[in-house]
């Protein structure tokens, strides 16, 4: 049976994931500040080995930012703050911390949304892209967890990506950059044959 639902949870996921990719990439963060949560993309054009050839609408990370009072009932004024222009901004510091990225390499797309669609287009985009810092190099998106947390291993992003000052004093992964490298190697191999 043929059947197609505009209007379902799914449909309207995708409508958002493809009307956030419909806009051209922007720095990284961009350039002027605006208010409101939502998602977005961050997307490499660098020549870091185990991403040099990546096409350029293929997101390198996706991720969310939605208004930490959603959940409380905070008023309107409260949810416009810059959520999501901030979260841009901390990952634009992350790749400046990291000694082996230019941050002249990258772009990011966004887009404001009401907050009941923003972690479905999330999922979508993920689900649809696989991006490799979702993927296969996990860490991107930490936070500074404090001295309590020091004795924990390091994020794989962290290990592949070594600078922000909080996360080298935590443990060394085993394995070290080469696995991960293999592991990102065997994501994209994987990933390629399936969307073939």
């Amino acid at each position: 049976m043929r059947s197609y639902d505009p209007l379902s949870v799914d449909e309207l996921g995708r409508n958002a994931a493809r009307a956030l990719m419909g806009y051209e990439p922007s720095a990284l963060p961009p350039d002027e500040q605006f208010d409101g949560a939502g998602v977005y993309t961050i997307h490499y054009g660098g020549d870091f080995s185990a991403y040099a050839d990546m096409d350029e609408h293929e997101p390198l990370y996706v991720g969310k930012a939605e208004s930490s009072g959603k959940r409380q009932g905070r008023t309107e004024a409260e949810q416009s703050a810059p959520v999501l222009y901030r979260r841009l901004v901390e990952h634009a510091g992350s790749v400046r911390d990291a000694r082996n990225l230019n941050p002249n390499d990258f772009r990011c797309r966004w887009l404001v949304l009401d907050p009941v669609w923003i972690r479905l287009t999330e999922q979508v985009l993920i689900a649809k892209y696989r991006p490799i810092w979702n993927a296969a190099v996990d860490g991107f998106g930490n936070h500074d967890q404090g001295k309590t947390r020091r004795s924990q291993q390091r994020s794989r992003w962290d290990t592949l990506h070594p600078g922000r000052p909080w996360a080298d004093a935590s443990r060394e992964r085993e394995g070290g950059s080469q696995a991960i490298i293999n592991a990102i190697m065997a994501h994209r191999t994987e990933r390629d044959r399936h969307d073939r």
